[in-house]
């Protein structure tokens, strides 16, 4: 079917939705058994969901960037993408909104109900009667034992600046890509999945040194929890963040972008700023107060 000029462009016949929903079944089938220790058709079926989710993205991926090279999309199209993209992270915004909500509400009011504030006074006086709360806690049962917090001016300060300096690079490399500078554009871009590699690095370094000389676990009561999930999942953000910034810089190497046409870079550019951000709350928040 042939495609009209300047129309909306719509693929015919795309076999990847059907390959990306069997791939997530099989991935929470597998998973699902894995749980309940069903031994090994869980951890295959996880495996080979993995696999064809992987292979579902390279050639769906890929597809859609023949697609935009071969000049099919028009203006409506790449409103859909941007559109797309800002959804996308602003769903992100309410995922990581309800972490930042869990740690608020078990701070200022669980914690401080248990200790015997406002309404939780009958709470302390017959089931946690001498817990006086406070912040970092295990909870009234002290659960996983004493722990010790991260100093936030070693290695999370170190995090922050390699963050920071790669929304600077980033940026640089933005400007020069609309410039017509390559290499300019090249270099600083190849510097922000290395610092975002760094900032792995070291977060993998402080959580070693948490669980081993800090007691600081996931077992630590609210303020492990919390702590491990907030961190777990911006780390997560990090890493996809790093694979995709490596994906434009192959891209950016292969000349598929242009000044006026390079959505894909703007998309990964906003997807790290956003990483970024959303790591100063937690600096801030998580390891500061």
């Amino acid at each position: 079917m042939s495609q009209q000029a300047g129309a909306y462009y719509i693929p015919h016949g795309s076999r990847w939705p059907i390959i990306a929903a069997v791939g997530l079944f099989t991935l929470m089938w597998g998973a699902a058994h894995w749980l309940d220790g069903i031994e090994p058709e869980g951890p295959i079926l996880f495996f080979l969901g993995v696999a064809i989710i992987i292979f579902m993205k390279f050639g769906w991926f890929g597809e859609v960037i023949r697609e935009s090279r071969s000049g099919v999309y028009s203006s409506q199209v790449d409103l859909s993408f941007r559109l797309g993209m800002m959804w996308f992270i602003f769903s992100e915004v309410m995922f990581f909104g309800a972490f930042f909500g869990a740690l608020f509400y078990s701070r200022g009011l669980q914690v401080p109900w248990l200790a015997g504030e406002g309404h939780g006074a009958l709470t302390n006086y017959y089931l946690f009667r001498g817990y006086t709360g406070g912040w970092p806690t295990a909870g009234p049962d002290a659960i996983g034992g004493p722990f010790k917090t991260v100093p936030p001016w070693g290695e999370p300060l170190l995090n922050t600046l390699l963050l920071l300096s790669s929304s600077v690079t980033i940026t640089i490399a933005h400007h020069a890509l609309r410039d017509g500078h390559r290499r300019r554009m090249l270099v600083f871009l190849a510097a922000t999945p290395i610092l975002g590699a760094l900032f792995l690095w070291f977060q993998a370094h402080e959580y070693i040194n948490a669980y081993t000389h800090l007691n600081l676990t996931l077992h630590s009561g609210i303020y492990g929890a919390t702590f491990f999930l907030l961190t777990g999942f911006h780390g997560l953000h990090v890493t996809l963040g790093t694979i995709m910034l490596l994906v434009i810089l192959y891209r950016t190497w292969r000349g598929h972008f242009s000044k006026e046409h390079h959505f894909a870079f703007e998309a990964v550019a906003w997807y790290w700023h956003f990483v970024d951000i959303v790591w100063l709350a937690l600096f801030l928040f998580v390891y500061i107060m």
